[in-house]
């Protein structure tokens, strides 16, 4: 059953915590962009490998494999965004439908042995990017299609709330 698509705009992230997963915008700090970013990624690969990986807890739900290759595409899609913002000025992103991303890339049949790779290599290289973000380019903007602004800071922010709250996503499967 295919998953009804997620219309919020998460980007009220950037300014409240998160009741969901607990994140709390206000407390990541710079530095610590990238290792939040590996150690996010390590949670969802070690998942890859658990019980139940290809199962839905119910039919609104994605199962831990498709949450897996969607934090695999997330890190790929900003990791093109953040370079996007430190090579152009004030860019607009390309839009991406995350819930077409999974039914084009037919996550649910996507192998998690795969997956946790593939994630391992896009996560290292989304957090190498991160850690080496000059001191001047924080603030650099750029804008999604709709118009929510971002600075290389906040879209660093707002990917990070997007993988810690996935890893909380599939947290209650592991118990």
């Amino acid at each position: 059953m295919p998953i009804e698509p997620d219309t919020k705009d998460w980007t009220w992230v950037l300014r409240e915590r998160c009741d969901e997963c607990g994140f709390d915008p206000a407390a990541v700090e710079r530095d610590a962009l990238g290792q939040r970013i590996r150690e996010a990624a390590a949670a969802m690969h070690a998942r890859l490998h658990g019980d139940a990986v290809t199962t839905r807890p119910d039919d609104a739900t994605w199962s831990p494999l498709e949450y897996g290759a969607h934090v695999r595409d997330v890190c790929t899609v900003m990791h093109g965004r953040l370079e996007q913002l430190l090579a152009e000025d004030d860019p607009e992103f390309a839009n991406w439908d995350q819930d077409r991303a999974a039914i084009d890339g037919d996550y649910t049949s996507q192998q998690p042995e795969h997956v946790a790779v593939e994630l391992d290599l896009a996560a290292a290289a989304f957090a190498s990017a991160a850690d080496a973000v000059p001191s001047d380019a924080w603030e650099r903007p750029g804008r999604r299609s709709n118009g929510s602004v971002f600075t290389v800071e906040t879209l660093l922010i707002y990917a990070l709330h997007d993988l810690e709250h996935h890893v909380h996503d599939v947290r209650p499967l592991a118990a």
